[in-house]
C-alpha cells in the first residue's frame, strides 16, 4: 500500500499546530541549518513579519546533500515531541530553487478557496435533493 501523498500546509500552519499528528503533508521553506550527525535540518519561511522555524528528520532521505540557504520542498508525516513542537519526518525532500514560492502560496490558498467552495454547494444540492 502507498503512503498518502500529503495535503499541502505553509510552514506557519504547521507550526502554530494546524496540523494534526500523523497526518501526511507537503511543505516548504529555506534550509537554514543542516545537522547530518543527528539527521535534522531545520526549515524556515518569513511569513507577516514573523520567522518561523521547523524541525525535519532527515534519516529516511539520506544521504543528503544539504545545500544551506535553498528552497526546499518535504512531503513526510507530521509528528509531535515532547512540549508539542511539530517534526516532520521526510520521505522526500526535493530541492525548489527557481520556484516562484509567492505564486505558488497564491496557487495553494486559490485552490483550497475553491474546493471550499464547491464542498459547501454540495452540501447544500444533498439538502436541497432530500
Amino acid at each position: 500500500m502507498l503512503p498518502q501523498a500529503g495535503e499541502i500546509h505553509f510552514l506557519w500552519e504547521i507550526c502554530s499546530g494546524e496540523v494534526e499528528e500523523g497526518s501526511a503533508l507537503r511543505t516548504f521553506g529555506r534550509l537554514t541549518t543542516y545537522d547530518a550527525s543527528i539527521s535534522e535540518a531545520i526549515f524556515s519561511v518569513h511569513h507577516n513579519l514573523i520567522d518561523y522555524q521547523l524541525r525535519v528528520r532527515t534519516s529516511l532521505v539520506e544521504p543528503f546533500e544539504a545545500c544551506v540557504g535553498s528552497e526546499y520542498m518535504v512531503l513526510g508525516e507530521m509528528e509531535t515531541t515532547p512540549g508539542n513542537i511539530p517534526v516532520i519526518q521526510a520521505r522526500l525532500l526535493m530541492e525548489a530553487d527557481g520556484v516562484n514560492l509567492p505564486l505558488l502560496e497564491r496557487a495553494v490558498q486559490e485552490q483550497r478557496k475553491y474546493f471550499q467552495q464547491r464542498d459547501g454547494r454540495g452540501a447544500l444540492e444533498t439538502e436541497v435533493e432530500k
